[in-house]
């Protein structure tokens, strides 16, 4: 069986745009192919930073069920090399135009060996206290 073909996000700044697609069309493991291996996901909010892909599944599972629309609007792009910092704002829609969540985002992207891009940090409304981020760094 062949192994299952995602578009790629060619630019960091594509990457919400990606994700967008693929949370309107339900298809969880699409999702989790525009994250890093070893990303850290800051949410929600009111639990500490989780990491890997596992945490990208728990965390998209309850948005893939009800396939939202994602609306994001990069308003920086700083890339350095294989790395980019992002910062975007955004909001999920419901499919009759109400308003589930928003906010602004700082994301960190690496880029793949192929050029394509994915999240290595994902904070979609900005990064977490320091008091929290440090509680699930063990070597703080």
């Amino acid at each position: 069986m062949k192994p299952t073909t995602y578009k790629q996000a060619m630019r960091p700044s594509e990457i919400a745009e990606r994700v967008g697609e693929y949370l309107q069309q339900g298809d969880l493991e699409a999702i989790v192919s525009f994250f890093h291996p070893d990303c850290t996901l800051c949410f929600p909010v009111t639990e500490p930073p989780k990491k890997g892909l596992d945490a990208v599944r728990a965390s998209f599972t309850p948005l893939v069920e009800s396939r939202p629309r994602l609306i994001s609007r990069v308003t920086s792009e700083l890339i350095n090399g294989d790395t980019a910092l992002l910062q975007a704002d955004w909001q999920l829609e419901a499919a009759d135009g109400t308003v589930l969540d928003g906010g602004s985002s700082t994301e960190v992207a690496k880029q793949n060996a192929d050029g394509s891009w994915v999240y290595y940090i994902d904070c979609p409304n900005g990064p977490p206290p320091l008091s929290t981020s440090r509680a699930t760094d063990p070597d703080r």
